[in-house]
């Protein structure tokens, strides 16, 4: 993979200062909330509170530190960071349901006034499976099958909007699919399920056709080693994904079932 650090060279610090800010403010936020939440409220899940720093973990580290700079000319390491950055990070965080947290630790009339915003039509309309798909799957076809990957690199302001989309991308991809906090319009499982299955053939074909068609600047052994990370690795996180789904809908099948078998009075 050609290297470039020449191109960015005057940049590191600024650049992982301007991605990791976010994560970090985001991080004490909610630890804050949890902290508010058990003193005044309800305790808060220790689950929800580890997956949520587990989550941000996985995000800092494919953008700060050794691992960062190597993914920076290393192809295998930055398809590694794909998978954290822009998969398993975002499913950790939407498992943290944040947006629960938040609405409970916020006075009720700020409440109610995110639960509006949450049912926008345009909010509605990107947290559709499909439309989150071509956000979250088409928008890797569009980088490792054009020259975007290549100019990602070269470009700091560019090398910064791609990573916001690939992270945003990734997590709206997950809530699309998986209800963890409360969803306006829910969506059927069978609908879920469906689209679920086709975007996750459409990253496995993209994992076979970089390992057959390299991306620009990217040597065919570079390559084969990140196809094989993206296709494996990727199926590791799509079965915890498909899994959620699964048993999500087994649990509201099971409760449907409960009810109908209790007899009225």
């Amino acid at each position: 993979m050609h290297s470039h650090e020449t191109h960015l060279q005057g940049f590191p610090n600024l650049i992982q200062a301007i991605i990791v800010l976010p994560f970090l403010i985001s991080l004490v936020i909610y630890i804050v909330a949890v902290i508010y939440s058990n003193r005044y409220k309800k305790r808060w899940s220790h689950f929800r509170t580890i997956s949520w720093i587990l989550g941000h973990i996985c995000a800092i580290a494919t953008l700060i530190g050794p691992f960062a700079e190597l993914a920076h000319i290393n192809f295998a390491a930055h398809m590694i960071a794909h998978l954290l950055f822009g998969m398993l990070a975002p499913l950790l965080i939407a498992l943290a349901a944040p947006m629960t947290l938040l609405v409970r630790s916020i006075p009720v009339k700020m409440a109610r006034r995110i639960s509006c915003v949450l049912k926008n039509r345009y909010l509605t309309l990107v947290r559709n499976p499909i439309i989150a798909s071509i956000f979250n799957i088409g928008g890797l076809w569009l980088l490792y099958t054009t020259p975007l990957f290549y100019m990602m690199h070269e470009s700091l302001l560019l090398y910064i909007l791609i990573h916001v989309h690939i992270f945003l991308a990734g997590y709206l991809f997950t809530i699309a699919f998986i209800y963890i906090d409360p969803t306006p319009h829910p969506l059927s499982y069978i609908f879920r399920s469906i689209v679920l299955l086709i975007a996750l053939a459409a990253h496995s074909i993209l994992a076979k056709y970089i390992y057959a068609y390299p991306p620009n600047h990217v040597s065919p052994i570079q390559a084969e080693m990140g196809a094989k990370i993206m296709y494996y690795g990727g199926d590791v996180i799509e079965i915890g994904l498909v899994y959620l789904l699964f048993y999500q809908w087994y649990k509201s099948t099971r409760g449907s079932n409960l009810a109908k078998s209790i007899p009225a009075k």
